[in-house]
This record gives structure tokens, C-alpha cells and sequence, in this order.
């Protein structure tokens, strides 16, 4: 029980002075597309699960995600994250092709989240351009890992994020406020990780449900207790780059950019996926909408300045 014992206000206070000496005042925007809905994966969790036949499935084509990979240059993001599913369409050679025509077209970083992969695949995908890698490790405990992720374990996940970083990626992970069977300890332990797998950039976002999956009667993350996570991962590892979570954002309309900010955040990502699919990319319900204009918007309410071309 000891984060409820924690001021919520003194935490954002610290996080924030932690904040401006070590990342400044940029907000760093990087712009999601989110090019499959297919997925091998079974996780309690997630609205995209295998055995999830409500789901609408959509892949988009390599025309529409340079098109919006464009959109996002044009906007102004320094980055474009390409994130999927664990489709098996996803080859190898297909990757690799996509990376290099972003680069060439848009002058934009590439950062790719499509799960557990082979080394084979993240060198040549390394080779072909890609800057970064997120890969949330979710939990930081083994057997609630286990229990949410069926046939997959958490040494699993932490070996593919070392062998991203043996590659030289800019590695990220991120993981979720409120599981269902999380403790305070566990959460305690998610920090720690965090600062001893010597990642990059780390997102933490309240868990939501999603009527299609196992926990759909699960209450939903809180969003208070988000927010002193954000702010204890600046207080830890103070150089982190630090997302506002879209599930953040759904969770407070309005209001959960910019509180984000106020506690360490320094990374917004606007989405760019087609109004046609971005409907079924439904890894919880109830997901908010969010743009460039109201990405800027809150980064001004915050008394932030996006940030120019980015080193990390």
C-alpha cells in the first residue's frame, strides 16, 4: 500500500524539476501507425487476441502506410512508429522494404513495435534503417506475466529486449497500471526494471478492459496511481523518454495529456492510422482519439515546446 501513501502532487512537483534539468522542456512527437490488427497472440488483456471473432481484422497496404507515414512528416512528427500485431504477414522482407521507403521518402525515424521476433529479422530490419524498438515487457512478476500472456514467459520478453539493445537499437518498453493480480511490490519491481534493462523510453498506462477478452468485468487502472508511476520512473531514471499513454488519455479525457506532462512525461504520439481501420485497432475499449492539434494543444497548456528533431 505504500503508493497510496504517496502525495500525488509532491511526486509530480519532484518529477517535474527532475524533468526540466534532465530532458528540458521539448515534447517529442512521434506518430503511431498501427498498419495490422491481425495477431498469433492470446493475452487476457488485449482486444486484438487470437480468439477474439468480434474483431474486425484489417492490414493496411504498403501504399496507405507510406501515405501516412507522409502525413505524419508533414505534420511535423521526427518519428513514425510502425506498430502491429504479431501478424505473420509481417515478414521479414516486407519490414525491411517499408523501413527503407519511410527513410528515403520522409527523412522521418523509424520506430517498429511488432512483439517477440527473431534476431534474424531485428539485424536486417536494424540494417534496412530502423532507429528504435519498443517492446513493453507488461509485468515485471513471472507468474502474472505467465498467467496473462498463455505460452509465453517473461525471460522470453526480457531476452528479446537484450538482444535489441546487443543491436544497437534505441530499445523501449512500457508496461500496465492495474492488472488484475498486481500489487504495489510488483509495481515497485516495474520501476526497478525498468532502470536496470537501461531502456530509452518506457510507457506506463492504466489497464482497460476490452468486452471481447477474459477480463472485460475487470475494473479498469487508476488513473492517480499512473500518474505517480510516470512520476516515480522520472525520479529513477531521470534521461528516460516518457509517452503519454493513449490508454492515460482515454482514461481522462481532455485533461490526461496534459497531467502527463506535469508528471515527468515528455513524449506525445499522435495517431495516424486511416479513419477507416483506427475503429479496429481495439486493444481496449473506449480508446480516445488523438491528433496532431491536440497533441500541440496540450504540450501549450503544459507550458511545453514541441521538441525539434530528437537524439533518442
Amino acid at each position: 500500500m505504500w503508493l497510496r501513501s504517496l502525495s500525488l502532487e509532491r511526486l509530480r512537483a519532484a518529477a517535474d524539476r527532475v524533468r526540466q534539468r534532465a530532458v528540458g522542456t521539448r515534447v517529442f512527437l512521434r506518430g503511431l501507425v498501427e498498419f495490422s490488427s491481425y495477431c498469433r497472440c492470446n493475452c487476457l488483456y488485449c482486444g486484438l487476441r487470437r480468439d477474439n471473432k468480434n474483431l474486425a481484422r484489417y492490414r493496411l497496404s504498403d501504399a496507405d502506410i507510406l501515405a501516412a507515414a507522409r502525413r505524419a512528416a508533414k505534420e511535423g512528427m521526427d518519428t513514425v512508429v510502425l506498430q502491429s500485431g504479431e501478424d505473420p504477414a509481417n515478414t521479414r522482407e516486407r519490414i525491411a522494404r517499408l523501413v527503407g521507403m519511410i527513410k528515403n521518402e520522409t527523412g522521418l525515424a523509424v520506430t517498429l513495435s511488432l512483439g517477440n521476433r527473431s534476431t534474424a529479422s531485428y539485424r536486417t530490419w536494424k540494417r534496412a534503417g530502423a532507429d528504435r524498438y519498443l517492446l513493453k515487457h507488461e509485468t515485471a512478476d513471472p507468474r502474472l506475466y505467465a498467467l496473462l500472456h498463455p505460452g509465453d514467459t517473461l525471460a522470453r520478453r526480457l531476452d528479446a529486449l537484450r538482444r535489441l539493445r546487443d543491436l544497437d537499437y534505441e530499445t523501449g518498453t512500457g508496461f500496465i497500471v492495474g492488472l488484475p493480480g498486481q500489487t504495489d511490490e510488483i509495481l515497485r519491481r516495474d520501476v526497478e526494471l525498468v532502470r536496470k534493462l537501461e531502456v530509452r523510453m518506457c510507457g506506463a498506462g492504466p489497464f482497460l478492459p476490452q468486452r471481447d477478452t477474459p477480463l472485460a468485468a475487470a475494473s479498469p487502472g487508476s488513473a492517480e496511481t499512473t500518474l505517480k508511476i510516470m512520476a516515480l520512473l522520472r525520479l529513477r531514471v531521470p534521461g528516460l523518454n516518457i509517452p503519454v499513454t493513449t490508454a492515460l488519455a482515454s482514461l481522462i479525457p481532455q485533461e490526461g495529456h496534459r497531467l502527463a506532462l506535469e508528471a515527468g512525461a515528455n513524449v506525445i504520439m499522435p495517431g495516424f492510422t486511416p479513419d477507416g481501420q483506427r475503429a479496429h485497432y481495439r486493444i481496449y475499449d473506449g480508446k480516445a482519439r488523438v491528433d496532431s492539434i491536440s497533441a500541440r494543444t496540450a504540450i501549450t497548456s503544459a507550458m511545453r515546446t514541441c521538441g525539434p528533431k530528437e537524439d533518442a
